[in-house]
């Protein structure tokens, strides 16, 4: 592993590794995309898979590193746009996307069970296959709704800060899609180094 890829070794909360708190997420609305500055409106309102984006730019050097996969309860704003029990377990997946020793997304997926058995099973057995690969492979695939949230450095969780530049806001978009009507939730926070990205 790169040298300046974090080796994460702290106690893992409840329901994330990411978060000590909840990100606040505004609905996306005409007019917001132009009140974003320009490089993080690029990543935010891409329609396509990250994956493919990033791996063209780094090719063989892009990688996933899975930061928390487990059963559990949702955050509450997550379960209620997947409309779902508050405290029902979900697979929550966590992962750091990273090239060349650089960070460059940390994502969060909440897959409920019946989507995981709607997608026969491949979506909680990815290891360390980015999640965009697989969904954007189903023909089928729906984007149902697009949130927006800037994330203060504050919320982070005090290991994850350490290890990774998160002393100012990171721009974040968290998106429902369904696969065969069946929703799952995927929120993406934009690192400098996607930013860098064109």
């Amino acid at each position: 592993m790169p040298a300046n890829i974090p080796r994460f070794n702290a106690k893992v909360p409840a329901n994330s590794f990411l978060f000590e708190q909840e990100p606040n997420w505004k609905t996306n609305r005409p007019g917001l995309r132009h009140s974003l500055p320009e490089d993080v409106s690029s990543w935010v309102y891409e329609a396509g898979s990250l994956t493919r984006r990033l791996r063209g730019f780094y090719r063989n050097s892009f990688a996933v590193k899975i930061l928390f996969h487990q059963w559990k309860p949702a955050f509450l704003s997550e379960s209620r746009q997947l409309h779902l029990p508050y405290q029902q377990y979900n697979l929550i997946r966590e992962v750091l996307l990273h090239a060349d020793g650089k960070p460059l997304i940390l994502a969060r997926t909440i897959l409920p069970k019946k989507t995981i058995n709607i997608a026969k099973r491949n979506l909680s057995h990815l290891g360390t296959r980015p999640l965009g690969e697989v969904i954007f492979s189903y023909p089928d695939l729906e984007r149902l709704q697009l949130d927006i949230s800037a994330v203060p450095p504050v919320i982070w969780r005090p290991p994850l800060r350490e290890q990774i530049d998160l002393k100012h806001t990171v721009w974040g978009r968290r998106t429902i899609y369904a696969i065969q009507k069946h929703p799952l939730l995927v929120s993406e926070f934009f690192l400098p180094g996607a930013l860098e990205v064109v």
